[in-house]
């Protein structure tokens, strides 16, 4: 979910497949003009424009907003009327960024359908709310730091708030969703599809608890649930992920006889920290020396965790860590998040979301028990939140009430991010037309894995609604046998003597 885009054309009011109108006084819908655009990554010309939304709801004549709005045109003449819109993830990812792998996850539904991406509110080119600290050529001693951190997270906020769209209480995943109805009836939408990944998922559940009467079905791809109070699921979610990692390895026999003792080499490393180490910065090349201490550590294996095939390399990075060679370490670390921008992350858009609906919570959580990942990511956000605007969020936000659309729902069982029991709580939640499928030996976000893009398309395909769940709960079956992909190991004559010795 991340890439940059290539930018809007305007132009005359054009429709794509009967997707666009302009208001007319007796219904006064909101006016979208669409024109001719090219996405990066997208083969063919998509339709772009600008929808005008008030900042605050609750001044319509106020300071004035721009979202951005990009429609992908079905292939067939004969397209069906109900389009898919894509929820992105963060919070803080541009939905239209997005548009090359979107399009070619979703290459069949498009064949039928428009696919429709809206930059939410502080992402993308709508109001953006960037922050400096999204480079990925910071140095490796300020990423380390959590005061600096806050620091700059501060600088930025009070940047922010300067601008005229810098009310940042008006981010909220409730008022984003009224932005998108407002998309929807610009658009001359009747239904439509949600799909949802990560925190798109959450917003895809605000979505459908205001605005029911105009989804047809709705798919969730790494269920974030509205009362999942995120910084403090990193860290319970992390030590599963690791934890399966490590038992993975014990019973595979090349894995367990390159790394004979991982989990205590993991321990090792641990108690050998703080401590201070000199590496090269992975984007710069430059050597860079800081104190490397549990909590940086901790926040180096948790980017990797979020795809098996990134933590293949976590078994090799944590024996050469202890060793006392840290390149492979933190070079996965900061590759896997590849910086703010490389995620396509708006900072300050992440922290309104996250400020306003998840923090407030988190002296009620329930105490979760210690793990080795610690409460760094927690005592972050509290320190960031201490100041930020927060906006409001009714109480009804945090229910899920039942759904009378089908409803599929996708998790990896190795998901450090949001782990497969979210996805099962709100599946109970949601009522008989939600159906939980849980992907073996898969991390963070699975429908663009083998199989799952045709289960997927067929779930939205399949014109009766009983007939869609029964084919989903049919279908997913074919992901049983993704693997988890094989440990990495380093290419010597040593290492590939164990390596045929183990597979023996």
């Amino acid at each position: 979910m991340r890439r940059m885009w290539a930018g809007l054309c305007m132009g005359g009011l054009m429709a794509v497949g009967g997707l666009a109108r302009a208001a007319t006084p007796a219904d006064a819908a909101p006016v979208l003009t669409l024109s001719t655009c090219r996405l990066k990554g997208v083969e063919v010309d998509a339709r772009c424009g600008v929808l005008r939304r008030p900042l605050d709801p609750t001044r319509p004549q106020g300071a004035q907003i721009d979202l951005q709005v990009a429609v992908l045109p079905a292939v067939a003449r004969r397209r069906q009327p109900d389009p898919v819109v894509f929820l992105a993830g963060g919070p803080g990812q541009s939905a239209i960024e997005l548009a090359g792998p979107i399009a070619q996850m979703m290459a069949r539904t498009l064949n039928r359908r428009d696919v429709i991406l809206v930059d939410q509110r502080g992402t993308g080119r709508s109001a953006p709310l960037r922050c400096d600290d999204d480079a990925p050529d910071r140095s490796l001693a300020e990423a380390a730091d959590p005061t600096a951190q806050v620091q700059a997270l501060q600088r930025c906020r009070a940047r922010l708030e300067k601008r005229p769209d810098g009310d940042l209480r008006q981010f909220t995943t409730v008022i984003a969703m009224q932005d998108l109805d407002a998309v929807r009836q610009a658009l001359g939408v009747r239904r439509w599809n949600l799909v949802g990944a990560s925190y798109g998922t959450r917003a895809a559940l605000e979505y459908l608890r205001q605005f029911p009467g105009q989804v047809r079905r709705v798919v969730l791809d790494g269920v974030a649930p509205p009362d999942m109070v995120l910084p403090l699921s990193f860290a319970r979610g992390a030590q599963a992920a690791l934890d399966s990692l490590f038992d993975d390895c014990a019973r595979d026999p090349a894995c367990r006889a390159m790394y004979p003792d991982l989990r205590g080499q993991w321990r090792a490393l641990l108690a050998s920290l703080p401590r201070r180490i000199t590496v090269a910065h992975p984007f710069t090349g430059r050597p860079e020396t800081f104190t490397l201490t549990r909590d940086g550590v901790a926040s180096l294996v948790l980017a990797p965790l979020y795809a098996p095939i990134t933590a293949s390399a976590l078994p090799l990075a944590v024996q050469q860590a202890t060793q006392g060679r840290f390149e492979a370490l933190v070079g996965l670390g900061a590759g896997a998040l590849g910086g703010g921008r490389g995620l396509g992350l708006a900072t300050g858009m992440h922290f309104s979301v996250v400020c306003a609906e998840d923090v407030p919570r988190m002296a009620t959580a329930a105490a979760a028990p210690p793990t080795d990942f610690g409460d760094a990511q927690a005592r972050l956000y509290r320190a960031v939140c201490q100041g930020w605007p927060r906006g409001t969020v009714p109480a009804a936000f945090y229910r899920v009430p039942p759904s009378t659309v089908p409803a599929l729902l996708l998790s990896g069982a190795v998901d450090p991010a949001t782990p497969p029991a979210q996805a099962e709580r709100v599946a109970r939640a949601l009522g008989p037309q939600a159906l939980s499928v849980v992907v073996p030996h898969t991390g963070h976000g699975v429908m663009a894995l083998g199989c799952l893009r045709d289960v997927v398309f067929r779930f939205l395909d399949e014109a009766e609604d009983a007939r869609a769940l029964a084919q989903a709960r049919r279908d997913s079956a074919c992901a049983a046998a993704l693997p988890r992909p094989p440990a990495l190991w380093p290419l010597s004559p040593a290492s590939a003597a164990v390596l045929e010795g183990g597979a023996r």
